[in-house]
């Protein structure tokens, strides 16, 4: 047994038992992971979202489509093309081709137009909501880990009781410390992954919906211009 003039976090870490130290590793793995994927997360989201503000502006400022979809041609080379502006060129894109074929009727231009929005949208919305589902898988599980960490380290501190004839509080503490480190690194691990996905769901499900509005404003105009050209 451990002596009980030494209960820093680190003497109880590295005196802990094998098996506890492994759910430690992997909780503090887990945290560094999904710390990793919140600051991404909050980056792409944010750069997402001042990019629809600015796009939508530009949509709107009465620039002719042709002008605005030849405008994305150089970032579209180099991938650079994202959300709002991704959706558009995509219909704008499939909308001029249909429409150059002579034996398109309107009806069949609409719906390879919507389509190929409904395509973009989705990937935008794959983007959005990346390695969010790492994060709900950290918030709830973790606490589970750090429990079970916990459990096998104090069972491991009563087992040692066997072996002594009197048993007093400074016997079982350095056990049972160790062990419930591991629970509270488990919440360490939890907590901020609970936070950041309820935070970023919820961001991502209001982009998506803004998104989803300019595919159907967007094909509302496509719709108008076709049947004006089409009498």
């Amino acid at each position: 047994m451990h002596g009980g003039d030494n209960l820093s976090i680190w003497s109880l870490i590295s005196e802990a038992s094998l098996v506890v130290q492994a759910v430690m590793a992997i909780l503090m793995l887990a945290s560094i992971v999904s710390w990793v994927m919140i600051v991404n997360r909050g980056l792409y989201q944010s750069r997402a979202s001042r990019l629809y503000a600015e796009f939508e502006k530009r949509f709107w400022s009465g620039i002719d489509l042709t002008q605005l979809y030849k405008q994305g041609n150089a970032k579209a080379q180099n991938g650079k093309i994202e959300g709002a502006e991704s959706i558009f060129r995509a219909g704008f894109k499939e909308f001029s081709r249909l429409k150059q074929q002579s034996s398109a009727d309107p009806h069949s231009v609409m719906q390879g137009t919507e389509r190929a929005m409904r395509v973009a949208l989705a990937r935008e919305e794959e983007k959005l909501e990346a390695n969010l589902s790492f994060l709900a898988s950290v918030a709830s599980v973790s606490p589970y880990i750090g429990l079970f960490g916990t459990v096998w380290g104090i069972m491991n501190s009563f087992r040692g009781l066997a072996n002594v004839h009197q048993a007093t509080l400074a016997t079982v503490a350095p056990g049972i410390s160790e062990a419930l480190v591991a629970t509270a690194m488990g919440l360490f691990a939890a907590i901020p992954a609970v936070l950041a996905y309820n935070r970023y769901s919820a961001k991502a499900e209001t982009m998506v919906n803004g998104y989803e509005t300019f595919s159907e404003e967007l094909s509302a105009f496509f719709h108008r211009k076709l049947h004006s050209s089409n009498p």
